[in-house]
């Protein structure tokens, strides 16, 4: 005789409403499938069981009356092949993650496998939970284990919201022996009001570390290679580039690069301000100042000045406003000749915008306002068909649902603004370039301006953010060290290029202050001195979170000590030297990578080894909140942890007499490789292009 409760839902592998399938079986439908006949078998008669599961629901159902007991015989038949199956499948299970182990190339997330064993304890601990809370976070107290579950706690308040009183504790007893056989898991306690514990084997650490020896930092694998549109630096034509720019550019450039080296699709989209009203100001000027431009290119060397005196004739003088208004007409006609003006313009400030792009090591395909204006008659033709606009003294304006701003598609004198040109944008790559993932990186102050035109593409159905992820990733201001914007002592914006000369000259000062022109060739100290001029202002914008205003200070960034880049680039190279000084080369280390086991016994190199291997948890983590002071933290946090193991552990035992080599560690010598691999792709994932010699 039995009751429905003596038949956990645990037991079944079901879809019915109410004995609902088990996660880890669904879940595993699509990976099981690919490795071959036996799993296909099972997922096949995992299948038939469902169906005749659902068959007997109602029969089930009915087992709640207590006058109705009588067991079902194929019920039980159900339940014990279910049980069979699910013991075949745990093996099969275990052989499918040690694939994942020791095959490809990808650098394995712990923490995210982590995730999954500790997913699957969860589900069968506790079925009647929808959507239980999965939280297993790097410990950080050595002493506690290497990670730590704390889904126990949250969990208890969940059944006790369903009426069922459980400890924490029980909870977390109950995960720790419904853990599924793995390679990771060495041990679990469980401490407090119900955190689990989690140490890590030491073997399967090394393997990991020696598979990254082996292929180098590589991706995780991707479900598919989706497309991605970056939309960042965005000068306008006929102004300088200022640091306000800076932020947009180096943000933008290194989130492509995280993006690529994810193995996405990555599109770099330079929105350039190349069109309106300002142009016919410029040609008319262009006009009198160089008559002969269409013939002979304008001496134009500061196109800045130029832009300054045409805007004060602009201002001053009602007869050139108004030829400035007819140049506008004409170039938004395409007359040949304002065309001809156009390009002269543009083609001045895009060299001038190269030699910061140069600098800086930027790629970007240039795809300004310019480019969307027959696409934003569309737009307009679009929002009008759907019945979206509405007329307001002349504009023509769009009301969306819970914001408290219209957008101005048109404006009085039949003109289009920025909202229609971003409209515009936002549509052309959707459709054209058929975006997955769209990213605009500018000022916070442009926050709600996206924020609004995300909203009236959602109305207009363009696309659904459940499919496709646009986002505004907004930065603060740049700040001088009198703590506000970031001016000349004239009061004037900072140009960029000043700035980024300014850079270069510090940068060798430092180096000639501690004497390395002494040491490095000539060419070796050029490439250092932009190494380090380069890279600290990249690094010193993107160690801060990009969210808030940071104080620019060449002091702070060119400093070789704390969280800077000439800290890290200093680290780097000395990483570099230790193998090079105990005469080992590439060859000789891809060997021992191959046949030396990486053994971790010393706490230093305990805590290095899993240091290292937390890179794709860092990485993850930027993709998901795209706030890149992660990996700068982490970076940091590597070059320091490097720093306690060299110190405590000897990687070369040299006569203390003659400074001969008389020993070679070489498994520390691997650590000290596996740490210069994980900096490498760090700083190529910044922008920062560390020498192999400083």
């Amino acid at each position: 005789m039995w009751t429905l409760a003596s038949l956990p839902p645990s037991q079944f592998v079901s879809s019915s409403s109410r004995f609902t399938s088990s996660p880890q079986i669904s879940c595993l439908s699509a990976e099981l499938q690919e490795m071959g006949d036996p799993v296909t078998d099972y997922t096949a008669r995992l299948q038939q069981q469902e169906r005749e599961i659902r068959n007997l629901s109602a029969e089930i159902e009915s087992l709640k009356n207590p006058q109705n007991l009588n067991p079902s015989p194929r019920l039980d038949e159900l339940r014990e092949e279910n049980t069979r199956l699910k013991y075949r499948l745990n093996i099969l299970k275990r052989s499918l993650q040690e694939e994942k182990t020791h095959c490809g190339k990808s650098t394995m997330n712990i923490n995210q496998q982590l995730q999954e064993i500790f997913g699957e304890a969860i589900r069968t601990s506790c079925p009647e939970l929808e959507n239980p809370p999965l939280a297993v976070t790097p410990n950080q107290q050595p002493k506690f284990g290497d990670y730590q579950c704390n889904s126990a706690m949250a969990m208890a308040q969940m059944l006790k919201a369903k009426g069922l009183k459980v400890s924490p504790r029980e909870i977390a007893e109950k995960i720790i022996q419904n853990l599924p056989d793995n390679e990771l898991v060495q041990k679990t306690e469980i401490a407090g009001p119900g955190f689990i514990n989690i140490h890590l084997k030491k073997t399967f650490v090394s393997k990991l570390l020696s598979h990254l020896l082996i292929n180098g930092a590589q991706p995780p694998p991707l479900a598919a290679r989706k497309k991605v549109v970056v939309d960042f630096s965005s000068p306008n034509i006929a102004k300088e580039m200022h640091v306000g720019h800076l932020r947009s550019t180096i943000i933008g450039e290194s989130m492509s690069r995280l993006f690529e080296f994810l193995g996405y699709d990555v599109l770099r989209l330079n929105h350039v301000g190349d069109w309106g009203t300002q142009f016919g100001m410029l040609i008319a000027h262009l006009q009198d100042k160089f008559p002969d431009y269409l013939t002979v290119s304008p001496p134009i060397s500061d196109l800045q000045a130029f832009y300054k005196e045409s805007k004060k004739r602009f201002d001053e003088d009602e007869d050139f406003k108004k030829r400035a208004y007819q140049c506008v007409v004409r170039l938004q006609s395409k007359e040949p000749d304002f065309i001809k003006g156009w390009n002269l313009i543009c083609d001045v400030s895009r060299r001038e915008f190269q030699k910061v792009y140069d600098c800086l090591d930027i790629k970007l395909i240039e795809r300004g306002e310019s480019y969307y204006q027959e696409l934003m008659t569309e737009v307009v033709k679009e929002f009008d068909g759907k019945g979206l606009t509405q007329m307001d003294e002349g504009r023509k304006l769009v009301f969306v649902p819970g914001q408290s701003i219209p957008l101005t598609i048109v404006k009085s004198d039949g003109g289009y603004t920025y909202d229609t040109s971003d409209l515009a944008a936002i549509r052309q790559r959707l459709f054209e370039e058929k975006a997955d993932i769209i990213i605009y990186v500018t000022d916070s102050g442009q926050a709600t301006h996206f924020q609004v035109v995300f909203a009236a593409a959602q109305m207009i159905g363009w696309y659904d953010p459940q499919v496709t992820r646009v986002e505004h990733a907004g930065f603060g201001v740049v700040l001088g060290e009198d703590k506000k914007k970031f001016k000349t002592r004239s009061g004037d914006t900072v140009r960029l290029m000043d700035l980024l000369e300014e850079g270069l000259k510090r940068s060798m000062d430092k180096l000639k202050e501690k004497e390395r022109d002494k040491a490095l060739t000539p060419e070796e100290l050029v490439k250092a001195q932009r190494a380090v001029a380069f890279g600290c202002i990249k690094y010193a914008d993107l160690s801060h979170n990009r969210i808030n205003d940071y104080i620019f200070s060449f002091d702070k960034m060119l400093d070789d000590r704390g969280n800077t880049a000439a800290y890290l680039l200093y680290a780097f190279t000395r990483i570099r030297s230790i193998a090079r000084l105990a005469n080992i080369d590439e060859a000789m280390l891809k060997k021992a990578a191959e046949t030396t086991e990486v053994i971790l016994d010393h706490e230093k190199e305990w805590k290095l080894g899993k240091c290292i291997l937390r890179f794709p948890e860092i990485l993850q983590k930027i993709l998901d909140d795209l706030l890149l002071h992660t990996l700068c933290d982490y970076l940091y946090e590597l070059a320091t942890t490097f720093t306690e193991f060299y110190d405590s552990c000897y990687c070369v035992e040299k006569d203390r007499q003659t400074g001969e080599v008389i020993k070679v560690n070489m498994w520390r010598m691997l650590l000290c490789e596996a740490t210069a691999i994980i900096m490498a792709k760090g700083f190529e994932i910044l922008g920062i292009n560390p020498v192999q010699r400083m």
